[in-house]
């Protein structure tokens, strides 16, 4: 005898209101129905340990069917099972208590995760595709199986069900516009992506498989195409072991499972924990060089086994997100929305936590073999350095082992490094000056110079260091990073004593006067200097506050890169006591004396790539003039 009744939602609009929510994430609704089988399994599986269930277990694998003739897909699992009141306590009971609080609450909802969660509506995604759902059940203990039907209202019909044997039985008749779920591959690929490790097997049609059948004549192997079944899980992945259980190979090989087609990665964290929250998961550190390209999303979240998210951000630091891996969190439901991903107090701890770890990890790799820690510090540069800029806990940690390479790729600890260059680069308000540069090539001329007083050159030429550079300035105490380019070596107090000029005081105007009026720039600040007379006879440099200036609003860096484009102003520094200077100076015929000034200022800006156009066309034809006279 079949029973009819009302859901007790209150309306007749409720399974629109649901469909047009959630449609944006509509595939969901088979993680959320396959994810209540294995709940159903696993309910099972521990009845049948503690003995209170009289037979055997059996085989407990879930199968999904597809019937492209009747429009259908089952989700059949062997679990509980449910007697026909449980049904109508646990199917027709939606955990709100009326549509109008819905409806009025999530008009605007955007986040279809943030609906389910809330009310429990697992179970109805399945009427975001289903014009009528079936749920044939029979309980494990001694009682017929149920029937419910539902056609997407609020009516229903129990009935006695077909089932003869422990388990659920979930049909849907799929509805017009959501056709494209009768196809097997879109279904593969969202068993793939939500169910790939869920703990109980799940079978999902059959697939070809080569096997080996005798041999032919030669002695050759002879293989026949035969049909198995398509599983498509891994029930046992090895974030779910213990460490100990595990070998190198088997961390490379799930990371291959994960990323087939990526190089193997440089070392991995085990994440494991079950206070003050449950956590447990594998970390990947990539190889990753200098001309990367930030790619995230790289690490899975988690919850039970059944997939939730690529997005994690909230999840792990933002510096990490570069990392590649599989967290899994039982205390991150698994209907999560952003707003509950931003505000739980468990993702907080499980953020800082992460941090932590990542940090120990690095720290010990330093110090049980630094050798092998620099080989790696090119891929590993980059999340210590993205770290401690964002993190100031991991900062604390890490100042310890992150590392500054210079121009000969010897490699120092922060303490090692101010003790190398204190002695010899250290400017006259007691400062120790780094110096840097960005570009080898480019700024070669400058590189030379300072090497030349021997002074040491950092290198720091990736997209990250600019900001790198900012941060460990405000935390060093008594340090000034400088760019090889900028008016600096003059600055420091050099062992031997400072050049005199050969020039005298009304000699300095004039020469500063010939070469303002042939650089006749206004963005050009022209002085005459005392430097060696075997250096160059112009210096061009820029005041390393005004670079970095430019350097952050270039890269769009906060309220910079709103503000209006800074003046290129450079200082350009003439060397009174080179040959050519004082050539210029003798010289009683003005236009030659312009010509030369040009000439050695235009190479000046050769030197550092700053000549193109107009005036390198001009300063070619006069190179040709000067050499023919």
């Amino acid at each position: 005898m079949k029973e009819k009744g009302t859901i007790s939602i209150h309306t007749e609009n409720i399974f629109p209101i649901i469909k047009k929510f959630l449609y944006s994430d509509h595939e969901i609704f088979l993680r959320e129905l396959v994810s209540n089988s294995v709940d159903a399994t696993q309910k099972i599986k521990r009845l049948s340990a503690l003995g209170e269930i009289e037979n055997e277990l059996g085989d407990t694998t879930i199968e999904i069917g597809v019937n492209k003739e009747q429009k259908t897909i089952t989700i059949s699992d062997k679990g509980i099972g449910m007697t026909g009141e449980e049904v109508k306590k646990y199917i027709n009971q939606i955990a709100f208590s009326g549509a109008t609080e819905f409806v009025e609450k999530f008009k605007d909802a955007k986040d279809a995760n943030e609906i389910i969660g809330k009310f429990g509506l697992g179970f109805y995604s399945a009427f975001m595709v289903a014009s009528k759902v079936e749920v044939d059940s029979k309980s494990y203990q001694d009682a017929p199986a149920a029937l419910w039907t539902c056609d997407g209202s609020t009516e229903f019909e129990l009935g006695e069900g077909s089932r003869t044997e422990r388990g659920t039985t979930i049909t849907l008749h799929i509805a017009e516009d959501s056709e494209e779920f009768l196809e097997d591959q879109r279904i593969q690929n969202i068993l793939d992506k939500y169910c790939k490790f869920l703990p109980v097997t799940i079978k999902f049609g059959q697939k070809d498989e080569s096997v080996e059948d005798g041999k032919d004549e030669e002695g050759n192997p002879k293989y026949n195409t035969v049909k198995v079944d398509n599983i498509i899980n891994n029930t046992n992945p090895i974030w779910t072991k213990s460490p100990s259980e595990l070998s190198d190979e088997d961390y490379l090989s799930f990371y291959k499972e994960l990323y087939p087609f990526s190089e193997d990665p440089l070392f991995w964290i085990h994440l494991n924990v079950d206070y003050p929250f449950n956590l447990t998961g594998i970390l990947y550190f990539p190889k990753v060089k200098n001309d990367v390209e930030f790619q995230k999303s790289k690490i899975q979240l988690y919850s039970r086994q059944v997939f939730i998210t690529d997005e994690v951000k909230d999840v792990v630091p933002e510096f990490l997100m570069l990392l590649h891996g599989v967290i899994d969190s039982p205390d991150i439901p698994l209907n999560v929305s952003r707003s509950y991903l931003q505000s739980d107090g468990n993702v907080k701890k499980i953020n800082s936590y992460i941090t932590k770890k990542v940090a120990d990890k690095l720290g010990e790799l330093y110090k049980k073999d630094r050798k092998a820690y620099e080989e790696k510090w090119n891929d590993i540069g980059l999340f210590v350095k993205y770290g401690m800029i964002s993190e100031e806990k991991f900062y604390e940690k890490a100042k310890d082992f992150v590392l500054l390479q210079n121009d000969e790729k010897a490699l120092f600890n922060l303490e090692e490094y101010k003790e190398k260059v204190a002695p010899n680069q250290t400017d006259k308000d007691g400062n120790v000056v780094y110096l840097y540069t960005t570009d080898t090539d480019k700024q070669h001329t400058y590189i030379d110079a300072a090497k030349n007083k021997a002074y040491d050159i950092l290198v720091f030429d990736h997209m990250i260091d600019p900001h790198f550079i900012s941060n460990i300035e405000q935390k060093l105490e008594k340090v000034n990073l400088k760019r090889v380019d900028a008016d600096t070596l003059d600055k420091l107090v050099d062992k031997d004593e400072k050049a005199e000029s050969v020039l005298s005081e009304e000699e300095s105007e004039k020469v500063k006067g010939i070469f303002d009026k042939a650089i006749n720039n206004k963005s050009m600040t022209v002085s005459v200097d005392a430097a060696s007379a075997d250096g160059m006879p112009i210096t061009i440099t820029m005041s390393e506050f005004m670079r970095r200036m430019k350097e952050m609003q270039q890269s769009g860096g906060g309220a910079m890169g709103m503000m209006g484009g800074f003046p290129d102003q450079y200082n350009v520094s003439i060397n009174g006591n080179h040959e050519v200077v004082r050539k210029i100076l003798a010289s009683e015929d003005e236009g030659k004396q312009a010509d030369l000034a040009k000439q050695v200022y235009d190479l000046a800006l050769l030197s550092q790539n700053m000549l193109n156009g107009k005036e390198l066309t001009d300063f070619i034809k006069r190179s040709v003039s000067i050499a023919g006279a």
